[in-house]
């Protein structure tokens, strides 16, 4: 960390990151609660919703991959820009997806919600691949896992906003169209705040100081003298070289997996097997995101101190995650058992918290592992692959509970978290890919 002398405008710009990343995270989620209206006004059942619940995914995994490469050759502030713009629009769309395929998609509902809810998640898939561009741009090599981290806190903080705010706007306006609205308006009040803060990088920024622009340009040449210098520009494919990263893709797969069952079943998990009503909801829907608001800030501290006390990115990147992991299936197992709310909630609780402590870390190994000028696409590329859980876990578990009931959507996450977990045990963290030869930046 700098000096207190050093001026630090650059926090200020990782606290608006994460507030853009909160209000993209309750965006998303916000649907889950309109559940108890939305199946009836359709007539969907459950296999339906998981089908609402996950086309979501496969417009987020593409949005994802083409942020990332778009990000590293256009900047991360026109990316911003655009995605934020675009995803708040079809959240409000959202509001009559259902209306629109009735009308225009031969009668159909459910082609409604499936047209606006990929667009939707193409919209929102760059958000976090630009995030990690611009941490990469703006934080010190010692600090980026904490800073990582703090991006990364809109996961489980948005999540457990969402039910009080999805909730509380349906309570308030009586109807759940109107919070789709709602969102989307105040999603885009603040994009425009944040446009005229955000640069792609401090020296670009007129309100960083003299001294605070000088201690970066410090930092980065001391990070350049200790790492291979990556003049040339690897291909976007040369990721799946490097077994590194993909198997670190894996272990986020995990993460996500568990992040998105959890956010979008929840809520019709406790109405339909205790019997909890939209009222209720607002505060059991919170509960199991709370020890994850904790745990994904203390990961980040952790990995840099023991980065710091071992020198060793493997301890501190790989054996983390992997720990973090093994006691996640643990506990979803446990869960798997548990007959009473409180039992299950508790255990709920206690594996979001452990999935998400390494939640920066594998952001964190593409910034270690990736060259310098592919952080953008590389991350893309990894949220890419992870992200298939977006759409792998709803839709899986509207065909699970159909058929085995819910404590099998238990079972699944174990299994997830087991395989995510052996596959952070074989990651090797900080070896840099260079190019063969220089080749033209485009893709």
């Amino acid at each position: 960390m700098n000096s207190p002398a050093i001026p630090s405008f650059r926090y200020q710009i990782f606290f608006l990151i994460m507030l853009m990343a909160l209000l993209n995270y309750i965006d998303r989620g916000a649907i889950s609660y309109a559940s108890a209206s939305i199946l009836p006004e359709y007539g969907f059942d459950k296999a339906d919703w998981g089908k609402v619940l996950g086309y979501f995914g496969y417009g987020y995994i593409l949005g994802a991959l083409i942020g990332g490469i778009l990000a590293d050759r256009f900047g991360a502030k026109r990316i911003w820009l655009i995605a934020g713009a675009t995803w708040s629009i079809f959240e409000i769309a959202t509001a009559f997806a259902g209306d629109l395929g009735l009308a225009f998609m031969g009668g159909s509902a459910m082609a409604g919600f499936a047209t606006i809810r990929v667009l939707f998640g193409f919209a929102e898939g760059p958000a976090y691949s630009v995030i990690n561009k611009s941490v990469a741009n703006w934080a010190t090599p010692k600090e980026r896992g904490f800073v990582v981290s703090v991006g990364l806190l809109s996961t489980p903080l948005g999540a457990l906003l969402t039910a009080p705010v999805a909730v509380g706007l349906q309570t308030l306006t009586g109807d759940w169209r109107s919070m789709f609205v709602v969102l989307g308006v105040v999603s885009l009040a603040l994009l425009i705040f944040f446009m005229t803060r955000f640069t792609n990088t401090p020296d670009e920024n007129p309100r960083v100081s003299k001294a605070e622009r000088d201690f970066l340009r410090q930092e980065r040449a001391a990070a350049a003298n200790a790492s291979t210098p990556t003049s040339s520009v690897a291909p976007v494919w040369h990721f799946f070289k490097n077994k590194d990263l993909l198997l670190n893709a894996v272990g986020y797969f995990s993460f996500v997996y568990v992040t998105f069952l959890l956010l979008t079943w929840t809520p019709k998990y406790l109405q339909d097997e205790f019997h909890y009503n939209l009222s209720s909801l607002w505060y059991m829907g919170m509960i199991p995101w709370t020890g994850a608001c904790f745990t994904v800030l203390l990961g980040g501290k952790i990995s840099d101190l023991l980065l710091r006390r071992t020198g060793n990115l493997k301890v501190a990147r790989s054996w983390l995650a992997a720990t973090s992991l093994l006691l996640t299936t643990l506990c979803f197992i446990l869960v798997s058992q548990a007959e009473t709310v409180w039992g299950v909630i508790a255990l709920m609780t206690l594996a979001n918290a452990l999935n998400a402590l390494p939640n920066s870390v594998y952001w964190a190994v593409v910034i270690d592992t990736a060259p310098s000028n592919r952080v953008g696409a590389y991350s893309g590329m990894t949220h890419f692959i992870a992200n298939t859980a977006s759409f792998i876990a709803p839709m899986l578990t509207g065909y699970l509970t159909m058929r085995y009931g819910y404590s099998s959507m238990f079972v699944a996450a174990a299994v997830a978290t087991a395989v995510g977990m052996s596959a952070m045990l074989m990651v090797r963290p900080g070896g840099r890919q260079v190019a063969p030869s220089p080749i033209p930046a485009a893709v």
